[in-house]
């Protein structure tokens, strides 16, 4: 996974999960770099961070997309359809092309 790909997978699941450790969880990717890329997001003010303390006393984080990151999100996410298709469409001529050489044996 690309760090773009990173990016966009983490700006599509923020409304999903509750905390860092849940994001990683469900990404694949260590709390760690999950903090890095939410820091690296909130410098370049796609997102807004809000501190506050939850029920237990815990201090936790809110993530709001801002402006520049829903364009950000949605700049990620033709991208990565582009990409995409283009994927598909070199995996389709292959396919031909296997195709035909068993037409040919």
């Amino acid at each position: 996974m690309s760090y773009e790909e990173l990016e966009l997978s983490i700006l599509r699941n923020l409304n999903k999960v509750t905390s860092q450790k849940s994001l990683a969880k469900e990404l694949g990717h260590s709390v760690g770099k999950i903090n890095y890329v939410l820091k690296a997001l909130g410098d370049k003010g796609l997102l807004k961070i809000e501190n506050f303390y939850n029920n237990k006393n815990k201090l936790q984080y809110k993530y709001l997309l801002t402006e520049e990151g829903m364009k950000e999100k949605i700049t990620l996410t033709k991208k990565f359809i582009s990409k995409k298709k283009k994927e598909y469409e070199e995996l389709e001529l292959e396919l031909d092309k296997d195709t035909k050489v068993r037409e040919v044996i």
